[in-house]
């Protein structure tokens, strides 16, 4: 019995010692107590309740988990719930987590707090959005702010993964994360110019809540506003100022924050700035996605995006085994997306293997027929790229939802146009003008009043009429021209392609129609003459005209009065002309025209002074003795002689002239020179 109250008494001792330390916030003092205590009684349920929440605020929610599990007898899910699924939340376990708070046998508010995280986790934000709806509605204390915050962070949420328009929860903008999420929702709708000045003012806010704090200092403040730079970013780059965008993201990189999915987010959005450029800062950025619990930070689509770009960087630096791997995981994952499969064909393509590429895409299409479109127009493009527009077009019009779209009229006419199939175009026209036909009569349920055509129906006819009197097919136009004409009875250029096709097939009708064409008068305009003879165009041309018709007058009957003619002044004539000598004949030739051009000679140089010995000179004194020169043979002037042989004159002024061949050295010298010989002395 002694020892019984001695062991009662050191127990309450020790809960007193519990009870403090807890009240203190030493929770690891507390815990030392609270084992003691279990040594004593091993099964004591409030003991073992308060080692679980004493673990849990010391973050150690494993070894919290496993007392739960080794106790599981003694704390039963009703006295331990909140705390079971709490450790199973912060371990990353959500399923766990949101079968433990299902099974409880009663939802407390602490219960319905986590059970909103749970479902935000899960991206169940449906469901989410209903559960912090009632808790807001159901509480009064001091954390309904943070409540609203949640609430608008599965707003945002919803606008973002899930393209729901948000509605508009009146809540109050006070805080900087209201701002932010506000922020979020409308980059979701697309409002990136709203989006950047709710993004502002959250920075403004942020700055203003913090610095009121006298312990955060300025790095502090930088690091919190982290996520909201990268969301402007993130805006930028959507904008298309990628060189703005990527500054800012480097800058955030810069400031190493603590949070991996932040830096993980904008890692991916540089890799994808850089595309199959600035492949080496690509691979270091890579690294920042794989950091350890990026993947508990991030929704399944962020994840599933990174995962796209890390096969897309493979391809981009050759690594064609691991950009398969990546795809081959991807598609695994998600066999309904197209991005995976279109990887694997892209990598094919790059290793020329185009056969196996369009394969590939073949069997993707043939087994998910609800994204065969996409893919066969893939497949066409591959088709076009190897030279084969005629399968390119097969493939193409086995697109069924696509086949009566104008853009893809368009693309198979201009096609089949190229490989000069007329007929296969023809038939194009034809199949999209049957589909309007046959949704017509889906729409009208059998009816037979006339009814007018969509304007997409006659554009269609209309086009396949001007491509058959282009291409010379005027029978087979006929009868869409009657179509169109017979929509619109009052269309005149309608009704003269019309009778044009007739007049060639069958001029009768032809002469028929002619008669609904306007008359002459009816399609006269009210043009006020005076004003129009009076306008500057007219003047001119009547100008024009009377002195053309006044020169012809004169001309035939050499009356009237002759228009004074201006004088032209006299050219300037060179200072010493001489009006006694002829003028050349031929200077108004270019000197490669006249008769006594002989080619441009190499080598000028006057004299050849500086040839050979100091102070000798090369030319021979024949050459410069004038009595031999006039007693020589009358033949043509020898380069370099400074006189020709004239008929009129011995002395002929310049200018007027024929050009004396200049001073040169004879080619041959030039081309005897030496190798070695370099310069002139």
């Amino acid at each position: 019995e002694m020892a019984a109250a001695a062991g009662a008494a050191a127990a309450a001792g020790l809960w007193s010692e519990v009870n403090r330390c807890g009240q203190n916030g030493d929770f690891a003092r507390a815990l030392k107590s609270v084992n003691k205590i279990l040594q004593i009684n091993k099964d004591d349920v409030t003991a073992l309740q308060c080692k679980v929440v004493c673990l849990i605020q010391n973050g150690n929610f494993k070894e919290a988990l496993g007392v739960i599990n080794t106790h599981a007898k003694v704390l039963t899910s009703d006295i331990i719930a909140f705390e079971k699924a709490y450790c199973e939340y912060r371990l990353n376990r959500i399923e766990s987590a949101l079968k433990t708070i299902q099974s409880a046998s009663q939802q407390t508010d602490k219960l319905k707090e986590l059970y909103g995280q749970v479902l935000y986790r899960l991206e169940r934000y449906d469901d989410c959005l209903a559960a912090y709806r009632d808790l807001i509605r159901n509480s009064q204390d001091e954390y309904e702010e943070e409540r609203k915050t949640n609430l608008s962070a599965v707003v945002a949420a919803q606008s973002t993964w899930e393209k729901v328009v948000p509605e508009d929860l009146g809540l109050r903008e006070a805080t900087y994360e209201l701002c932010y999420n506000s922020a979020c929702a409308l980059i979701g709708q697309g409002k990136l110019s709203e989006a950047m000045k709710k993004l502002q003012k959250a920075e403004e806010l942020c700055r203003q809540s913090l610095s009121e704090d006298s312990d955060v200092t300025e790095e502090d403040i930088e690091a919190e506003l982290a996520i909201i730079h990268g969301q402007m970013a993130y805006i930028m780059q959507l904008q298309g100022r990628t060189e703005d965008a990527l500054q800012l993201y480097n800058q955030i990189i810069k400031l190493k924050p603590t949070d991996v999915g932040l830096l993980a987010v904008i890692a991916n959005n540089i890799i994808t700035i850089n595309k199959d450029q600035n492949v080496f800062d690509s691979k270091k950025k890579v690294k920042l996605t794989n950091a350890e619990g990026v993947e508990h930070k991030l929704s399944k689509k962020q994840l599933q995006a990174i995962e796209f770009n890390k096969a897309l960087l493979a391809m981009y630096t050759n690594q064609a085994d691991q950009c398969r791997k990546l795809s081959a995981s991807l598609q695994s994952q998600s066999p309904e997306h197209l991005l995976p499969v279109l990887i694997q064909a892209a990598q094919l393509c790059r290793e020329k293997q185009h056969a196996k590429a369009v394969g590939l895409l073949q069997d993707f299409a043939d087994q998910h027929p609800a994204n065969a479109a996409e893919i066969k127009l893939t497949m066409a493009q591959l088709k076009i790229a190897q030279g084969s527009v005629t399968k390119a077009c097969m493939i193409l019009r086995s697109i069924e939802e696509l086949q009566h779209k104008p853009g893809m009229v368009s693309a198979l006419v201009t096609m089949y146009s190229h490989e000069e199939d007329i007929d296969s175009a023809i038939e194009v026209f034809t199949q999209a003008i049957q589909w309007y036909q046959q949704y017509q009569a889906r729409t009208n349920h059998g009816c037979c009043v006339f009814q007018p055509k969509s304007p997409v129906h006659l554009s269609l006819i209309r086009e396949a009429a001007n491509f058959k009197l282009k291409h010379g097919r005027k029978k087979e136009a006929i009868s869409d021209l009657e179509e169109l004409w017979k929509q619109n009875p009052k269309d005149v250029h309608t009704l003269a392609q019309l009778i044009s096709a007739y007049s060639l097939v069958d001029p009768e009708k032809a002469k028929v129609l002619s008669k609904h064409l306007p008359s002459s008068d009816t399609m006269s305009l009210k043009v006020d003459v005076d004003a129009l003879e009076n306008s500057h165009g007219a003047t001119y041309v009547r100008k024009k005209a009377a002195k053309l018709t006044g020169d012809n007058q004169q001309k035939e009957q050499g009356q009237g009065e002759v228009k004074k003619k201006k004088k032209k002044k006299k050219g300037k004539l060179p200072k010493n002309y001489d009006p006694k000598v002829t003028p050349d004949p031929e200077r108004w030739l270019p000197m490669r025209e006249r008769s006594y051009y002989r080619g441009r000679k190499k080598g000028k140089k006057k004299d050849q002074v500086g040839k050979g010995t100091q102070g000798s000179t090369t030319t021979g004194s024949s050459e410069l003795d004038a009595s031999r020169t006039a007693s020589s043979p009358p033949t043509s002037p020898r380069p370099g002689s400074g006189a020709a042989v004239s008929a009129t004159s011995n002395v002929i002024p310049p200018r007027h002239q024929k050009p004396a061949g200049a001073p040169a050295t004879k080619k041959k010298q030039q081309q005897k020179k030496k190798k070695g010989a370099k310069g002139g002395w």
